[in-house]
């Protein structure tokens, strides 16, 4: 049997819900952004580095594959213009945080934050084409991730953590 090498099959994706919490986390990452730009002088580098490092070190990945699930469910041609749109604002806002590390006049702390808020938004369009339980559980997982250990009542453990917690 003769194998096309230059046919490429489509990578079979990880469940919805592996993907969720992730873009969550990035879209929180991202605001974070805008907090950073407050300072009076603010780190264009490490505005740069947030993008790269952390949930949104996998940004691309993650919000083809829920806009592939959206596809499935008849919602692809809004989710995909979505991810175009988030990625298009993410690069865009990269090279404006360059040319500002360079002392670029015209790369404005104000053009950034248009930028953020346009890949916020298509960040939020996409995510609403998610099934609503799965967005909770998923926004569940982040909140869990973003919550400081010293905020963990031991009273809100489950009994499972608490039983480890007092095996510790």
């Amino acid at each position: 049997m003769f194998t096309n090498p230059y046919s490429f099959t489509r990578k079979k994706l990880e469940p919805l819900e592996f993907y969720i919490p992730v873009v969550i986390l990035t879209q929180l990452q991202i605001e974070d952004l805008e907090k950073y730009l407050e300072d009076d002088q603010p780190q264009y580098g490490s505005c740069r580095n947030l993008l790269r490092f952390g949930p949104a070190a996998s940004l691309r990945t993650n919000i083809r594959a829920v806009a592939q699930y959206a596809s499935d469910s008849g919602n692809g041609e809004t989710a995909f213009q979505n991810v175009d749109q988030c990625i298009r604002a993410l690069e865009d806002l990269d090279s404006l945080l360059l040319r500002a590390s360079r002392k670029d006049p015209e790369a404005s702390v104000k053009l950034m934050r248009v930028k953020i808020d346009t890949a916020l938004d298509a960040l939020g369009s996409l995510l609403r084409t998610v099934p609503s339980d799965v967005l909770e559980k998923g926004k569940a997982v982040a909140d869990a991730y973003r919550v400081p250990e010293d905020d963990v009542a031991p009273e809100n453990l489950d009994p499972e953590l608490k039983q480890l917690e007092s095996i510790l």
